[in-house]
């Protein structure tokens, strides 16, 4: 699959999974996948955890309430850290947004299905928090999200984006040419 099949064909999945394990050296490439995404100012501020003891998973899933990806055999998690790149300006929204990215598209192309989780994490609850506790992440990083990652048990629903034209223009704001 090239990038721009990846793309077309990645769609977020919020279904059931098959308990078919993900090899590790597949968890690997989405981990490499996501470390090698641009970064501003190269400050790298998203670190990556790779979930796949069905323990950890069960243990996590005590405090996510939603269950969204409960039955996914691995889970990526999605920690930042918010360095201050030049002046007061920080990129750490975008950095982990560009690995979530690169990420899911791995997922896609390696065969899997996932999800970005991100709302009720970093919501009033601050799972997120909670979630960073029993996974003993340090306190100068947040975990702002998490990805389930396995082999969808139903088709994955395809939604329907716009029409190009009502999305991107040339040259101006509706402009056609």
């Amino acid at each position: 699959m090239n990038t721009l099949e990846a793309i077309a064909a990645r769609h977020s999945y919020r279904g059931t999974y098959l308990s078919t394990p993900v090899p590790r050296e597949h968890l690997k490439a989405i981990l490499e996948a996501g470390c090698a995404a641009p970064s501003g100012c190269n400050k790298q501020t998203t670190s990556l955890i790779a979930v796949d003891d069905p323990e950890k998973i069960a243990e996590l899933f005590t405090v996510i309430k939603k269950g969204l990806g409960k039955t996914a055999p691995a889970m990526i998690c999605v920690l930042t850290q918010k360095i201050i790149a030049y002046r007061d300006r920080t990129f750490y929204i975008q950095d982990y947004s560009a690995a979530i990215e690169n990420m899911l598209l791995a997922i896609s192309d390696l065969g899997y299905a996932s999800c970005w989780v991100e709302g009720h994490v970093t919501g009033t609850e601050r799972i997120g928090d909670k979630m960073a506790a029993m996974l003993g992440v340090p306190e100068d990083y947040e975990l702002v999200c998490y990805l389930p990652v396995g082999i969808p048990a139903e088709e994955i629903p395809v939604v329907e984006k716009k029409p190009l034209e009502e999305r991107a223009w040339f040259n101006g704001f509706g402009k056609t040419e």
